[in-house]
């Protein structure tokens, strides 16, 4: 495991309890790091001494998150990149510019996510915007990264979601074509994230890769990608701020960013964490808390059905990992 030691970062930085190890001379990848958990898991990461790479969709939305991220690490090393995760040749594109550089990468966290649009929409590749963005996005991203990521020997996290425990994957609508429900296409490209995580450490074991994979969830947070969707055209809440005011209704609010990046964080930088694990919240079902392993949900425990999506997503990608 290539995390030295811990050391603890400047109190500056440290507004939820975590040590976070020396990262000086390592290279980290965040998705949806411009803001919300990415944007403060970037901060902790830069804090640390990593070098950071932020893809980012918005440019605008990415030097605002450098400027963010500048004010707290003043000597924070970082840049911004092209991305947009429901497009499969910026991802290919991105890639090929990481690979030209050629510099290892030590950490990529799969952080990026779209959530419950009220209606169905498609990626430019015609996937249903939640599973093509989330999952599928992140699994071509990852995959044209391998050369990078295993030269890195690195760490790998990718961000799952307790919504993944309330549906299994459509198998016969994996785009939700006949029937298209927000939060039960969410809840799929969360269980595929689950899914992917857990088996890229299977095969990572299996084939000697050398990559550490595993996955965490942020239990409830007050992110954007929670409370602040928009209605798009809608004159009332999205289910997701409906949740979070019968949460407060009885006494359970979202958590802060600073304490919703803990899992995550833990997962992607903790020497005790450990591959094929999942990790979140240890309070009340998994809404808040310290970090801890968790039970891999239901819907994702299948050896055989995480073979089957891999296998799927590489042929919706049109990508092949290296052989198993």
């Amino acid at each position: 495991m290539w995390f030295p030691h811990c050391a603890t970062v400047d109190a500056m930085t440290r507004k939820a309890t975590m040590d976070v190890p020396d990262l000086h001379g390592k290279l980290a990848v965040v998705t949806g790091g411009s803001d919300g958990v990415g944007l403060g898991l970037a901060t902790r990461l830069a804090a640390a001494g990593a070098e950071l790479i932020l893809p980012v969709r918005n440019p605008d939305k990415g030097r605002r998150a450098v400027e963010q991220i500048r004010a707290t690490v003043p000597d924070a090393q970082l840049s911004i990149r092209a991305l947009d995760l429901a497009s499969l040749q910026s991802v290919a594109d991105l890639a090929g510019e990481l690979l030209a550089e050629g510099r290892p990468i030590n950490l990529l966290i799969n952080n990026a996510g779209v959530m419950n649009p009220p209606r169905r929409q498609t990626t430019i590749d015609g996937f249903e915007l939640q599973w093509g963005t989330n999952h599928l996005g992140h699994f071509a991203l990852t995959g044209r990264l391998m050369p990078l990521l295993m030269a890195g020997s690195a760490r790998v996290t990718t961000q799952s979601s307790i919504s993944a425990r309330g549906n299994a994957i459509n198998w016969d609508d994996l785009n939700f074509e006949k029937s298209y429900s927000a939060m039960k296409a969410y809840s799929q490209s969360k269980i595929a994230n689950l899914m992917f995580g857990l088996e890229l450490d299977r095969r990572s074991q299996t084939a000697g890769w050398g990559i550490t994979s595993n996955v965490s969830h942020p239990g409830v947070t007050a992110t954007n990608l929670l409370a602040a969707q928009p209605h798009m055209g809608r004159n009332k809440d999205t289910a997701n701020v409906r949740v979070i005011r019968t949460l407060a209704r009885i006494g359970v609010g979202p958590q802060t960013v600073d304490q919703g990046l803990l899992p995550a964080l833990y997962a992607a930088t903790h020497p005790d964490a450990e591959g094929g694990k999942f990790y979140g919240p240890s309070g009340f079902q998994q809404l808040r808390g310290e970090p801890a392993e968790q039970e891999v949900y239901r819907p994702a425990r299948s050896v055989a059905d995480a073979a089957r999506l891999w296998s799927v997503s590489e042929q919706l990608v049109g990508l092949q990992y290296a052989q198993r």
